[in-house]
């Protein structure tokens, strides 16, 4: 996201390879921190540390624009965890008015977020009992309250599970206030463990192996008749659906199932009202690739119209937009997104790239690492793509020359509007060790704009590490972070002049 801030807000530095680099503004650096935050440990930073660095910031800003970061990240990006630890946190350090209360009744959104806020919150505050979080904070205490207030039975009882802190433990230390005697008998429920346990498909399957079968393929039997019953009643929520494709076609449901599930799958209504994060496609999309079934090309070929409806909105670009994309391929983006993903930030980067290929009309695509390679790919494909990038892997080594993407566009005279780079931001020149200065993105851009002077760099930046390989406060520069396609409606936003931080800063409050 674009800052057009003073001279003094950013200073050199070196980048954890050693290289000349940039800080960022507190906001900025906030911002990328938390929409890439996973908080789990990564290549260069531990989860411990990023979490220490998050707290810091957090001093460092404005309490306003922490509280509308969080509300950002949670209704525009999607992202559950880092709302809640942001609210922890800004409770540590701002009172005196409604702002954290009314910033934790607005990134709940689910009845699970209400314990797990409050997990957080013994964490955090290393509180070793339960019972110590009457000592809760008033404005935690006010938010969770009102959140309370948004969930009826179904909801409360579909997340009511055995934790650290219960439903119950956060009943007791919240004290809600029932909007009418309905939620006061739903409250009294809660406190005496009464809840009617809900119809899911998770409660479903559970009774399903509960059953004694006379053999495997009575088994086998029970549970295609439970898929077909889930699918047939449409029990099974989108993002349900997508992580249990793989089962669904193992348990050999009934041909007109798997027709249901491809129509589900490219609904363009359900898609749009998933919200699914981009990199949930392609986990998927990898499941599928392992199972030998008649008809998973038919469901993978849903995935790819499914991704394709997600992103239909894209803008910022035209017919005539000449766009290079380059993604990082080098070591520090084989880590995994988090702990239990088989995602990575290598996938990320090739997926948004993907994404823009298949908007764009005019785009050359490559990767970099030790040299920088254009590669072709068809643009009516997006996961496919992603997959066959993935298999040349090693093809341009595993180091992060990505001032290399510009020497080629120099050398070669080419005039593009948009060079887009997919990267952890850890760039430096493997070839002299950072010796030469000409071999640095922000020499190379410096000499790009001379010869293209309205062209523009936009870093994705996918870690959040807090460092730039060039300057981002102008001469064309842009800094973008997170991994959702939302990020390219801040894109679009900067087309029009919008600055980003005005743009949070804006969020209804």
């Amino acid at each position: 996201m674009r800052f057009n801030t003073s001279k003094k807000d950013v200073s050199a530095t070196v980048n954890y390879e050693g290289a000349k680099a940039y800080t960022l503004t507190p906001e900025l650096e906030l911002y990328s921190a938390v929409v890439t935050a996973s908080l789990h440990d990564q290549f260069y930073e531990g989860s411990a540390e990023r979490l220490e660095r998050i707290r810091a910031l957090i001093k460092k800003n404005d309490p306003q624009f922490v509280a509308r970061l969080a509300v950002y990240t949670r209704e525009k990006m999607y992202l559950r965890s880092i709302p809640l630890v942001l609210a922890v946190e800004l409770a540590k350090v701002h009172t005196g008015n409604g702002l954290v209360s009314n910033m934790v009744n607005r990134v709940v959104q689910r009845a699970d977020e209400i314990t797990e806020l409050l997990a957080f919150y013994t964490l955090s505050n290393e509180r070793k009992e339960t019972k110590k979080l009457h000592r809760l904070s008033k404005q935690i205490q006010k938010g969770l309250s009102l959140a309370f207030n948004k969930f009826d039975e179904y909801q409360f009882a579909k997340y009511n599970r055995a934790a650290a802190v219960t439903l119950k433990d956060a009943l007791f230390i919240v004290h809600p206030k029932p909007k009418d005697d309905d939620q006061q008998l739903l409250f009294d429920k809660i406190a005496q463990d009464a809840l009617q346990v809900p119809y899911t498909w998770e409660t479903t399957l559970t009774a399903t192996g509960q059953v004694q079968y006379s053999d495997a393929s009575d088994r086998q039997k029970a549970f295609r008749h439970a898929w077909e019953q889930l699918v047939e009643s449409n029990m099974l929520g989108y993002m349900a659906l997508i992580r249990n494709l793989r089962n669904i076609l193992q348990a050999d449901v009934d041909n007109r199932i798997i027709n249901k599930v491809c129509a589900q799958l490219s609904d363009e209504k359900a898609v749009l009202h998933s919200k699914q994060l981009p990199f949930r496609f392609l986990s998927a999309y990898r499941e599928l690739k392992q199972v030998k079934h008649k008809r998973t090309d038919d469901v993978m070929k849903a995935l790819e119209a499914a991704i394709k409806i997600s992103v239909q909105h894209l803008q910022g670009f035209d017919q005539d937009t000449r766009v290079v994309i380059a993604c990082d391929v080098s070591g520090s983006m084989q880590t995994p997104v988090s702990a239990r993903s088989v995602v990575r930030y290598y996938d990320i980067g090739l997926l948004l790239g993907m994404l823009l290929q298949h908007k764009c009309e005019n785009v050359v695509t490559g990767m970099f690492g030790d040299k920088w390679k254009v590669v072709d790919f068809p643009k009516k494909h997006i996961l496919e793509n992603v997959d066959a990038f993935y298999q040349r892997e090693g093809e341009v080594g595993y180091s992060t020359n990505g001032y290399l993407v510009l020497a080629d566009l120099i050398k070669s005279g080419r005039i593009v509007d948009k060079v887009m780079m997919f990267t952890d931001c850890q760039m430096w020149d493997s070839t002299t060790g950072n010796q030469r200065e000409k071999n640095t993105l922000a020499e190379q851009w410096k000499r790009y704009r001379y010869m293209a002077p309205q062209a523009k760099l936009y870093l994705f930046d996918l870690a959040g590490y807090g460092k730039t390989p060039v300057d981002v406060r102008g001469d064309g520069v842009y800094l973008i972070a997170g991994w959702s396609d939302k990020v390219f409606e801040i894109l679009a936003a900067m087309e029009k002049g919008v600055d980003a931080v005005e743009h949070i800063k804006a969020l209804s409050f």
